[in-house]
Parts: C-alpha cells; sequence; structure tokens
C-alpha cells in the first residue's frame, strides 16, 4: 500500500449540487482516523465504470467531486467485480460477499434444472427446467417505468412508486418451486442473506434504489432486507423521447432516469423515505446505481455525439460528457450529506457492478450468436434424430453462457467442440464485415469443467453447462447497435473503481493489492460495527474485510 496523505480541508461540498467540473468548496470533513463505526455507508455503482476512466477524469479535473472522493479516502487500484461480469452477481456479490457459484446468481437472464416452469400449478409429473429471468420481464406492465403500479403524471411522478416492488411482479412469470408448488420469487431464489438483512436484525434502517422490480432479490432470503427500494423500470417506453425507445436508447434518457434515483437518495440523506413522504431517519446502508455511463459505452452515438472510446482507455466525447454528468450528481449527494451534517458519521462507498468491453474501439468484432446455437443445434440433431434443440436457454453478451437439455458429458464435449469449429464473418466498429474464428471464443468451460470454474458441484442445477470466454473485442449482437458489453471475462468487463471515503477511513491512500467487489459487504458491516461473519457468503468463501484501517 502506497500513502500519500492529501490533508483535504473537505471532500463533501457545503451544499448545492455540482455542474459539470465545478470545484467543490471545502468544509469541515476531514477523513476520520478515530476507530469509532460509521453511522451510514453511502454504496453508489456506476455501472460500466472502468478503474481506467475514474482515474483519465481525476487526472484531468483535479477539483472535481470525484477528485475529493478519491482523495478522501482509499482507492484500490487493483479492484475485480464478478465473472461472470453481469449486474445481477455483480451486485449480489456487493451485497452478501460471494461469487455466483454460492450465491447462486449467475446473470440476470438464466436457466435451472431443478425448477419447474412458470404458472405451473398442479406439480405432479412435471418436468423441471426453466428460465429463471430477473428482468423487465418480470414486471406486472414493463412498458411503464413504475413496472405497472398505475401512477399517474408519469415520468414526473415516479418517485411515488412503491418501496416494495414485489408487489410488482406478475406471479406467473415466476419458477415454480417443485417442493411447495408455489412461484419463487427473486429473493427467495438467493441462497444466501445480505448485508441488509444483517442490518435490519440490528435495528438499523435500510433503502437501495435500482433498475428492475426484481433487485428486490437484495432483500435477501427473508425478503425483508430493505425498508425502501425504489426501482423505476429503465426498460420502460421512455415518455418524452421516441416511441418505441426505453431510457437506455438515449444517452440524454438515461441521465434523465439516473436523475430519479439521484432524488430518492437526496430524500434518504435528509432522512425521509425516497418519496420524501415519510420522516423515518437516514438509512445506515442505501445507495443506487447509475446506468448513464454503460449506455455512453454502447450506444454508437446519442445525442449527437460519438460514443464509447477514441482510442484504448480514452473516452470518447459522450462518455466524456456523462463522466460530467456523474461527477455533478455524486457531488450533490456528497454535498446534501454534508448540509445535514452527516459527513462525519458517513462512509461513501464508490464502485461498478461491472465494466465493458472493449474499450479499444479497433478491437470490436460483432457476431450474430443466433445462427451459431442454430447451427449447434442442428448438428445435434443430426445425430441424435429423435432429440430436440440441445441448447435450452443462452445469454451471450461478450461470454457465452449456455444451459443444455442433455447435461451428459458427452453432449457438453459436442457443443463445445462444434463451437470452437466454427467461423464466419461478423462486423467492425465502421460496420465493416471482419472475420472470426472459434465462434469468437477464446476458452471454453464445458460440463465438470464448467461447474470447477465456479466452485460447484457438477450437476448442479443453475450452474451453465458451457462457459465461453470470447476473444478480445467480441460482442455477441445480431445488429450494430452496441459497440460494448459486459458478461466476460476480460480486463475491460473486471477491473472497476473502488473507493472507500470518509468516516472512519484515512484520507490520500492509494492501495495496489488486488482485491474484489465481493469484499465490499463484509467491509459495508464492519464500519457500521456489525459482525461480517453474518453473512453465509463470508463464511463460505473466507471473503475478507478491505483493509481500510
Amino acid at each position: 500500500m502506497s500513502r500519500s496523505h492529501v490533508r483535504l480541508a473537505a471532500v463533501f461540498a457545503a451544499a448545492g449540487a455540482l455542474t459539470g467540473v465545478t470545484a467543490v468548496q471545502p468544509v469541515a470533513f476531514a477523513a476520520s482516523h478515530h476507530r469509532a463505526p460509521a453511522k451510514h455507508v453511502l454504496l453508489i455503482s456506476v455501472d460500466g465504470l472502468h478503474q481506467s476512466d475514474l482515474a483519465w477524469y481525476v487526472s484531468r479535473h483535479p477539483n472535481s467531486a470525484l477528485a475529493r472522493l478519491v482523495g478522501g479516502g482509499v482507492e484500490y487500484t487493483h479492484a475485480r467485480t464478478t465473472t461472470p461480469s453481469d449486474s445481477f452477481p455483480g451486485m449480489v456479490a456487493q451485497a452478501t460477499g460471494g461469487g455466483p457459484g454460492t450465491t447462486g446468481v449467475y446473470y440476470d437472464d438464466t436457466y435451472n434444472a431443478a425448477l419447474l416452469p412458470a404458472g405451473t400449478t398442479s406439480c405432479k409429473a412435471v418436468r423441471p427446467g426453466v428460465e429463471v429471468d430477473l428482468t423487465e420481464d418480470l414486471d406486472k406492465n414493463q412498458a411503464s417505468i413504475d413496472a405497472g403500479q398505475g401512477l399517474t403524471g408519469l415520468p414526473d411522478s415516479i418517485l411515488s412508486m412503491t418501496g416494495h416492488p414485489a408487489s410488482l411482479i406478475n406471479a406467473s412469470k415466476l419458477p415454480v418451486d417443485p417442493k411447495t408448488c408455489k412461484p419463487v420469487y427473486p429473493h427467495s431464489y438467493l441462497k444466501v442473506n445480505t448485508v441488509f438483512e444483517v442490518a435490519r436484525s440490528a435495528g438499523l434502517r435500510t433503502a437501495w434504489s435500482d433498475k428492475h422490480a426484481a433487485y428486490e432479490i437484495l432483500n435477501g432470503p427473508s425478503g425483508t432486507g430493505i425498508q425502501d427500494l425504489f426501482t423505476p423500470e429503465i426498460n420502460s417506453d421512455a415518455l418524452g423521447y421516441p416511441a418505441g425507445d426505453d431510457w437506455t436508447k438515449d444517452n440524454q434518457a438515461t441521465e434523465q432516469y439516473d436523475g430519479y434515483k439521484v432524488k430518492a437518495v437526496l430524500n434518504e440523506i435528509d432522512g425521509y423515505d425516497h418519496s420524501r413522504s415519510h420522516k423515518v431517519g437516514t438509512p445506515a446502508i442505501f445507495g443506487l446505481n447509475f446506468q448513464s455511463v454503460s449506455t455512453a459505452q454502447k450506444l454508437p452515438a446519442s445525442d449527437g455525439l460519438e460514443g464509447g472510446y477514441t482510442a484504448k482507455n480514452v473516452p470518447g466525447p459522450l462518455l466524456a460528457k456523462n463522466l460530467d454528468f456523474v461527477n455533478a450528481k455524486i457531488g450533490a449527494l456528497t454535498s446534501e450529506i454534508a448540509k445535514r451534517h452527516l459527513a462525519d458519521s458517513t462512509t461513501v462507498i464508490l464502485s461498478a457492478k461491472h465494466g465493458q468491453s472493449p474499450t479499444d474501439p479497433t478491437a470490436l468484432t460483432r457476431i450474430d450468436d443466433g445462427p451459431l446455437l442454430d447451427g449447434l443445434n442442428a448438428a445435434w440433431k443430426k445425430l441424435h434424430p429423435t432429440a430436440g434443440d440441445l441448447v435450452a436457454h443462452s445469454v451471450d453478451d461478450d461470454a457465452m453462457l449456455l444451459w443444455l437439455t442433455d447435461r451428459s458429458q458427452a453432449a457438453t464435449e459436442f457443443a463445445k467442440k462444434y463451437l470452437l469449429a466454427q467461423s464466419g464473418t461478423g462486423t467492425d466498429i465502421n460496420a465493416a464485415p471482419r472475420t472470426f474464428t472459434r465462434s469468437g471464443l477464446s476458452k471454453v468451460y464445458a460440463g465438470k469443467a464448467a461447474a470447477r470454474y465456479f466452485h460447484v458441484e457438477a450437476g448442479d442445477a443453475r450452474v451453465p453447462d458451457i462457459f465461453g470466454l470470447a476473444q478480445y473485442g467480441v460482442v455477441y449482437t445480431g445488429g450494430t447497435k452496441k459497440i460494448a458489453e459486459h458478461g466476460g471475462a476480460h480486463a475491460d468487463d473486471l477491473d472497476v473503481p473502488l473507493v472507500v471515503s470518509g468516516a472512519s477511513v484515512p484520507d490520500g491512500v492509494r492501495d495496489s493489492a488486488s482485491v474484489q467487489t465481493k469484499q465490499i459487504a463484509p467491509t459495508i458491516l464492519s464500519l457500521l460495527g456489525l459482525n461480517p461473519r453474518s453473512l453465509q457468503a463470508v463464511r463460505e468463501e473466507h471473503t475478507a474485510v478491505l483493509p481500510v484501517r
């Protein structure tokens, strides 16, 4: 650990939100050097953000809110998120301390060989095997930002959305437990408890804001971990924007969407619930995720600006503009903390659920995975004329996860061999033809090897039968509307920022040791004076508290 203490007069602004890269005005928020735990932990996930993005921004804007946050705490410069690097396993890891093999959450859209199909009401003699969808598809109305609550005056009224989004999930779309013959809600699908549950059991208040009602998974198996869970639907129709577009199709729309969650957290800092309807006290654990960096990385262009990167790790104009946006919003949050005299009792943790790949635009190779999987199914049925499709379910972003109808080692090896023998033509960053080999894969784990990769027993009902690591720059998509994705295991997918700043943390420290974002969970509990080993995943994986003191 290299210590270069920067005696900041403050990390948080005295009042008012920042705009662009305006410097934060100093206030009395010297980093705490005593052993007293924090009373509040604000967790911020900037989805898609790389450590290189944070370093790039701070070096150019040394007086920014992000720079002051970094300077007022410990910055872990070699932090990695989960593999697969998807939002759900990434966020679940931060809340539980465990990876996919322990939590049972591999992606936002997976398959389970032991549960029964959604809508099953008579469970006798029903064949198991079902998609487990944790996306907008679970909403009662996925076209509406309130997920079907029925609010009037949307989107401006969205802060009136319920803090209990389980009520907005369509139970008929949930997989069914063969033992109880009842739907399995996201929270009960999670195999281990969360920091929110531990805090609740200690009598502390909890809140969170995220992008789908299915994030009620963070409630944990008890279903009661988060008292105030605000989940406006990001993949709903973006009101005020072109028909048919959701909030991710235009970066300005994504910023507007993120702004609602920032308002919710500002209300919580002020001691209200997210809607500002009830005075409940500032939560002990609370926070939000930002989506707008992710869309700025994925979209080829938006709002008249080029998306993604202009060169390796060099943000283009849209991404640079969006980093300004995130900086301003984080400045608003830290300013409000100071305004409410909470600076000496609040620790802020900044990280990301996942990165995004590739950050080198010249490396992009877009591959349509549809023909690859169709060919795999056809080849299998040619050898097994009475068989159906081999692929039961797939999710392919910049990795390939397949669940098969035949889980034998012979079948998984067949799939591996087939995929590694395929070549074809995709498109590059300019939509020009680009050839690919080995289905765009660099390595494939099949059957028992896939189970070992995730540290579970062979035959586990949740683990993918095929886990394929994509070659650098490969994005599986049938069109040309994306220039980056996540889910894989490249450095661009995994290398995310991790900053712990504020109360109970020394200032101006850069730690170059390798750490993981799953260490956020036990660290939150430690900062609050709670036992990190209260988390089941921490005990199982021996997840260490980050060395913040």
